[in-house]
């Protein structure tokens, strides 16, 4: 390690390859820890940064990475343990190269333009786009999302922490109306010449729901995740490993999880009250609250996208109400409009646009108070 330190002390770019700095301090930075220390003044000292922050988000999101690249494979196969993960971790590992190849280069390149550093925030964005997308996305469509959440959903608003939207949520949101067809995650990916092998081919359970039919999965099955859907959003199990690591390490916001939780499972209860009678959508009516909980993206949202702390609401009560009105919003569009089946997405970014006017309104009622006070 002292030999690749050094290397880097004696490349630093200088002279004519001096604009190359922005590139260098990443690689430099990101390979070890900063040498540059406050002096003077008063600052703020935690080993808390935030490349460390990211890298934590990264490893809560690999439990549920690493049991997505096996459910490929059991939906592709259902063959043995190794055969199901390799078959996924050879389908996801194009998506997760092109997510991280054109959304650094790009970052890379705004990052020279504007003589500003590399921030760490595409670590995190970059490993949740292929996992929210479904298998059967062409690398070709990946590509654009990608570019398209980066460049519009980021660095038009001056990079990370200067958007209002998440950028991951962006990406989904382009390919779900550039590519309707490709976003529903009922197909697996079959790859018949590769193995030799009959596909299974099947639908997810708010694909059935909308069609009128009862979820054909069990609520176990939904809970561990062995049903198709998008990559990584299966399995609430590896999700909830993921979110207690965040808990844990204080990255993410409890009450953001929990009154998404608890919005989605009111609005479903008031669906179960109303009368379903030659309703269409009876069957979206009847289903238990908590199902909602285990189909689609809810679960995944709750913990990973909706916690954004940059898209996220900042004051305390606002946390609540912003969590509280996503889950709300993301059942009542499952439940009313059909046509958008993932509600969650939606939900989100229509929250991560109202999350500032909550926290205004927030501060400008404590300032009443205190005022009357």
């Amino acid at each position: 390690m002292k030999r690749l330190e050094n290397w880097f002390e004696n490349h630093e770019p200088k002279g004519r390859w001096s604009w190359l700095g922005s590139t260098y301090e990443a690689f430099h930075t990101f390979a070890f820890t900063p040498k540059t220390v406050t002096t003077s003044g008063c600052h703020v000292r935690d080993a808390v940064d935030l490349k460390r922050a990211m890298i934590t988000v990264v490893i809560a999101l690999i439990p549920a990475m690493l049991f997505g690249m096996w459910n490929i494979g059991y939906q592709s196969l259902h063959a043995g343990f190794w055969q199901n993960f390799w078959f996924g971790f050879i389908r996801m590992l194009p998506m997760i190269a092109v997510s991280y190849i054109v959304g650094l280069v790009i970052e890379f390149t705004f990052a020279q333009i504007r003589h500003h550093q590399v921030n760490e925030g595409y670590l995190v964005t970059g490993f949740l786009i292929p996992m929210i997308v479904p298998v059967t996305t062409p690398l070709w469509q990946l590509a654009i999302a990608v570019a398209f959440a980066v460049i519009i959903g980021k660095e038009v608003f001056g990079g990370t922490g200067m958007n209002f939207m998440n950028p991951a949520l962006v990406a989904r949101a382009f390919l779900f109306f550039a590519y309707p067809t490709r976003m529903s995650g009922d197909n697996v990916w079959i790859a018949n010449d590769l193995w030799g092998t009959d596909g299974v081919v099947g639908a997810t359970p708010l694909a059935e729901l909308a069609a009128g039919m009862k979820p054909s999965a069990s609520a176990l099955d939904m809970f561990i995740g062995t049903i198709p859907g998008s990559t990584c959003e299966t399995s609430v199990v590896a999700i909830l490993i993921g979110a207690a690591i965040l808990l844990v390490t204080g990255i993410a916001s409890w009450r953001i999880m929990l009154s998404v939780i608890i919005g989605g499972g009111l609005m479903g209860l008031v669906f179960n009250q109303l009368p379903t009678a030659n309703c269409q959508l009876s069957t979206y009516f009847e289903i238990p609250f908590y199902y909602h909980y285990l189909m689609g993206g809810f679960m995944f949202g709750a913990v990973f996208m909706a916690t954004d702390p940059v898209t996220a609401a900042q004051t305390n009560i606002g946390k609540w109400i912003y969590g509280l009105l996503i889950g709300i919003f993301a059942v009542m569009l499952r439940v009313i409009n059909p046509a958008y089946p993932e509600g969650m997405m939606l939900s989100i970014l229509l929250m991560n646009c109202f999350a500032p006017l909550i926290d205004h309104c927030v501060v400008a009622l404590n300032i009443r108070r205190r005022k009357r006070r």
